[in-house]
């Protein structure tokens, strides 16, 4: 289903359905005996982290901390299906506990929707982690689970983003934190008695994530391919620039800044290939054929499509000395590995969202109006399109920083 779909249907049939969930709940909580639960370790936990590829990356460290505090407990997840490969090469968590959902289709959604509660039902589950930035289906979700305990981001006063009354280990979301720092809060509230819950004393800073252990023959295979279809990289440093904008163009920087970027990588004989999925393709033939207009003997390389897992783009990125990219998947899926990172944010900002990583370069020029997606508008941007905050930061800077990381790589 597209953004839009899935936005009205979680407006329109969630908070119906939140209001209903919160009413059940209340007369539930009524008539239940008085519950010893705080004083009892969890069972079962399942952490509830749709519809964000990259903030599977950066939930890592809560992953590690809930099995550190609770070793007892089984760990579950209740994801997209089609972010699943992410999570299992980061091996959190034992493969049969991630349960998914296909969003491909209403009916494929409501099907694995059912299969997931009915899972986490068997399972036990007795605290459920909404890691969703006001999502009411991920709120639903968590009630549906038969978890006891309910952990969520809350908006307090706040008008709007209404959520229901049912989770009840309320976290104030805050936008000045770090939203892996965010997600051990929301860890932390599981046995929290403060008021709010996430009055809890600091931590120290986001671990990085470890690097996933690739098979080193899916490494070779990458370079084989990569020698066998395109020679004219052989004895080059591989640059990888991703300039697709995903389902938010807004956060791409713009085509005409990616040209002027490579055409210096190129001039400073670099390889430049342009990654991404197969809709990216069109834009990804503009910026070759830009650059190899001004630079005809230039090895500039369309890989879209070109890695057919999760997996494979990783290998891509040890094979690779530098990615550039917009804000988005690639630059979280890059902390993963060894490879330098360059990430470009402006609707969004690092100070939310960057990659946990001593290898990764974020540039943000902070205008006013930046950021302009969070949570609170749904990740909606009011913007005309003239992401201003993204045109200002130019190509000249952001190849000065390229060339450092390529010299130290």
């Amino acid at each position: 289903m597209n953004i839009k779909l899935q936005r009205w249907i979680d407006r329109w049939v969630g908070i119906p359905l939140c209001a209903a969930v919160s009413g059940l709940d209340a007369v539930i909580n009524r008539f239940k005996p008085p519950s010893s639960r705080a004083d009892t370790a969890p069972r079962a936990i399942v952490v509830i982290l749709l519809s964000e590829m990259g903030s599977l990356v950066l939930a890592h460290d809560m992953f590690a901390r809930l099995k550190q505090r609770y070793p007892g407990a089984e760990l579950h997840a209740l994801l997209f299906k089609k972010n699943r490969e992410i999570l299992d090469l980061m091996q959190v968590m034992t493969p049969a506990h991630v349960h998914t959902v296909d969003d491909r289709s209403l009916s494929s959604l409501l099907a694995s929707l059912w299969r997931a509660i009915r899972e986490l039902r068997r399972a036990n589950v007795d605290v459920a982690i909404d890691c969703e930035l006001f999502s009411r289906i991920s709120s639903l979700l968590s009630f549906a689970s038969g978890a006891s305990v309910r952990v969520g981001f809350h908006r307090h006063t706040q008008e709007g983003l209404y959520r229901g009354s049912h989770i009840n280990r309320r976290v104030p979301y805050n936008p000045y934190h770090h939203i892996s720092a965010q997600f051990l809060t929301l860890a932390r509230a599981i046995d929290s008695t403060a008021v709010p819950k996430s009055k809890l004393p600091v931590m120290g800073a986001g671990k990085p994530p470890p690097h996933v252990q690739l098979d080193s023959a899916l490494i070779q295979v990458i370079q084989s391919r990569l020698a066998q279809d395109f020679p004219g990289i052989a004895g080059k440093p591989l640059v990888l620039v991703y300039p697709g904008g995903g389902i938010l163009p807004i956060r791409a920087w713009p085509l005409a800044s990616y040209i002027g970027l490579c055409e210096g990588l190129v001039a400073d004989g670099c390889a430049v290939a342009v990654i991404g999925l197969k809709d990216d393709q069109a834009l990804a033939q503009q910026l070759v054929a830009s650059v190899t207009l001004a630079l005809p003997a230039g090895p500039v390389i369309d890989l879209t499509g070109y890695t057919r897992s999760i997996s494979e783009l990783l290998a891509l990125f040890h094979v690779a000395r530098l990615l550039v990219t917009n804000d988005g998947g690639p630059g979280q899926f890059a902390a993963l590995t060894p490879i330098w990172t360059l990430m470009l944010f402006g609707p969004e900002t690092p100070g939310l969202y960057a990659p946990l990583t001593p290898r990764c370069h974020s540039f943000y020029s902070q205008w006013p109006c930046s950021p302009c997606l969070t949570a609170y508008n749904h990740r909606s941007s009011y913007c005309d399109g003239d992401n201003q905050c993204l045109k200002v930061i130019e190509p000249a800077g952001v190849l000065a920083k390229a060339r450092e990381c390529l010299a130290s790589a």
